[in-house]
C-alpha cells in the first residue's frame, strides 16, 4: 500500500485527496492530510459576504467537513501543522497545535497545498485588539465579534484590492463610517488607473472615503491598548476597527527550507501535471504555486479558488495513476462593491509593457441591455490589442448589473489566442433584456480592430 500525505486541507489539498480516493481505494492508497485550522474545504472568497450579512450562516461556506472527509477513508488531522519536510527521507514532521505533540509521518507521494499568507507589515500597533486580517473562517468570526462589541462606528480598511473593497462594503452594511487607505494611485491595482478611477468614483458615491497614494506608517492605540486610529505620513484616520486587505503572498516557508524550486513571486514551480519541478513524487497547487500566464508567457502568482480546485483535480488524477494537466491562466477575476461590478482578464497596460509588447488600447461606454429596455445599466469596457497581429491582450470592465460576467467572453478569446477582428464575428446571444444588438465587448473589439489597422498606417 502507498501513502499519500497532503499538507493543507482546503481547496487544492482536499480536492486532490478526494480525486485520488475516487481513483484508488483505501486498500491501495492510504491518505493522510494535515490542516492547521478546525475547518476544511471552505470558501475563503465568501468570507466578506458572510461578514457583510449576504450569507447568513458560516457553515454555508463549508463544502465538506472534516467528518465527511474522514468518512471517505481520508485520515484528516485538523489543528495539526507541518513544521518540516524531509525530502530525502520522504517524511514530514508535524505538531499538534493543542497538545504540542510532534511526530514524523512517512510518505510515498506528497502534495503541498499550503496556500497563501496575508501581507501583514511590521508596523507599530499592528497586533492591537481591533486590527483584523481576513484569511480564514476563524478570522471572519473574530471580526464579527469585534464589530458587534465596537464602541464606535468608524472603520478603516488598509488596502484597496479585492479583499479591501469587498470588506469596505461589508463594513458599510454594518453601519460603519468607512475609510479605505490605499498606497496605489487608484483602487483595484489589478486594473489600469483610468479604470480604477471609475471604482474610486463609485465608492465615493456609496459614502466610502478612499485615500490614495497613502502609505500606512503605524496603528495608533488608546490607553486600553485597543486601536484608535491609522496613521500615514500626512494624516490620522480614527478607527474603532481596522481591516487589513493588502493582498497575499505564497506560503512557501516549508518548501523554501527544503530547497524546492521557487519563482520570482516566491511560489512553487511545477510542470503541467502540477508536479514540483525536479521531483517525481511531490505535487503542489493552489495559492502556494506560480502558474503560466498564457498571454504573457511568464509565470505569475494568481491566488484564486477557481484555480486551486482545478489544481487539486489535476494532482489527484496524477496521484491516483491517471493523467491530467493544468495549462495555465489568463488572469480572469471579478468582484463587486455594492452594486458596482468589476472585472478583468489578460494583461493591463503595464503588464504588456513589462513583457515588451506593443499594443493599442480602446475604451467604450455602453449598456448592459438594449438602451431602450428598462433598467439598462451603464458599463465601461477597456480592451488591449497587440499591434501588427491584432491579438487580444486584455479586457477590463466596470459597470452595474450584468457587467462583470461579460469578461468571460474575453477570457475564452484570450485562451483561444483570438484576434480582436476575429472576436467581432462571435455569435453571442442577443435579446433586448440581455444585451444591445452589439454586445459591449464586441463594440470594444470593433474599435480595437480599427485602432490596429490605423496604427499599421
Amino acid at each position: 500500500m502507498e501513502r499519500l500525505v497532503v499538507i493543507g486541507g482546503d481547496a487544492t489539498g482536499m480536492s486532490a485527496a478526494s480525486q485520488a480516493r475516487r481513483l484508488k481505494g483505501p486498500e491501495d492508497l492510504e491518505i493522510v492530510a494535515f490542516e492547521r485550522s478546525h475547518f476544511t474545504s471552505y470558501s475563503a472568497c465568501g468570507i466578506p459576504y458572510w461578514v457583510g450579512g449576504d450569507v447568513d450562516d458560516r457553515d454555508a461556506l463549508i463544502a465538506r467537513t472534516p467528518e465527511e472527509h474522514r468518512a471517505r477513508a481520508i485520515d484528516l488531522r485538523t489543528r495539526t501543522e507541518v513544521t518540516e519536510l524531509d525530502l530525502a527521507g520522504q517524511r514530514v514532521r508535524s505538531r499538534n497545535l493543542e497538545s504540542g505533540a510532534e511526530s514524523w509521518t512517512g510518505y510515498d507521494k506528497l502534495v503541498i497545498a499550503t496556500g497563501a499568507r496575508p501581507v501583514r507589515p511590521r508596523l507599530p500597533g499592528i497586533d492591537a485588539p481591533g486590527v483584523h486580517g481576513v484569511q480564514d473562517l476563524e478570522d471572519g468570526q473574530a471580526l464579527l465579534d469585534t464589530l458587534a462589541a465596537a464602541r464606535g462606528r468608524r472603520a478603516v480598511v488598509v488596502g484597496a484590492g479585492y479583499i479591501g473593497v469587498e470588506m469596505a462594503e461589508a463594513l458599510l452594511k454594518h453601519g460603519f463610517e468607512v475609510t479605505v487607505v490605499n498606497r496605489g494611485e487608484q483602487p483595484m491595482a489589478t486594473l489600469d488607473p483610468d479604470m480604477g478611477r471609475l471604482v474610486h468614483e463609485a465608492m465615493d458615491g456609496l459614502g466610502i472615503t478612499t485615500v490614495n497614494d497613502a502609505e500606512v506608517t503605524k496603528i495608533l492605540t488608546a490607553p486600553d491598548g485597543r486601536v484608535r486610529a491609522v496613521a500615514t505620513e500626512e494624516a490620522e484616520y480614527p478607527a474603532d476597527v481596522v481591516v487589513l486587505g493588502m493582498g497575499v503572498e505564497p506560503e512557501t516557508k516549508l518548501a523554501r527550507a527544503a530547497g524546492l524550486p521557487l519563482g520570482v513571486y516566491g511560489g512553487l514551480l511545477t510542470d503541467l501535471a502540477m508536479r514540483v519541478r525536479g521531483y517525481g513524487n511531490v505535487w503542489a497547487g493552489g495559492d502556494c504555486v506560480e502558474v503560466l500566464d498564457l498571454v504573457s508567457g511568464r509565470e505569475r502568482h494568481v491566488p484564486l479558488g477557481t484555480h486551486a480546485n482545478k489544481h487539486g483535480q489535476v494532482i489527484g488524477a496524477g496521484v491516483g495513476g491517471g493523467y491530467a494537466t493544468f495549462p495555465g491562466v489568463v488572469g480572469t477575476a471579478v468582484s463587486k462593491v455594492c452594486d458596482l461590478e468589476i472585472a478583468r482578464t489578460g494583461l493591463r497596460e503595464r503588464d504588456a509593457l513589462d513583457v515588451g509588447l506593443r499594443f493599442v488600447t480602446v475604451t467604450v461606454e455602453s449598456t448592459s441591455r438594449a438602451g431602450y429596455y428598462p433598467q439598462a445599466a451603464p458599463m465601461t469596457v477597456k480592451m488591449l490589442a497587440e499591434l501588427r497581429t491584432g491579438r487580444l491582450l486584455g479586457v477590463q470592465i466596470v459597470g452595474r448589473e450584468g457587467a462583470a460576467k461579460r469578461v468571460d467572453i474575453a477570457a475564452v478569446a484570450l485562451t483561444a489566442g483570438m484576434t480582436v477582428e476575429r472576436m467581432t464575428a462571435l455569435d453571442l446571444g442577443y435579446a433586448p433584456p440581455f444585451s444591445p444588438v452589439w454586445d459591449p465587448v464586441l463594440v470594444a473589439a470593433r474599435k480595437a480592430t480599427a485602432a490596429v489597422r490605423k496604427a499599421e498606417g
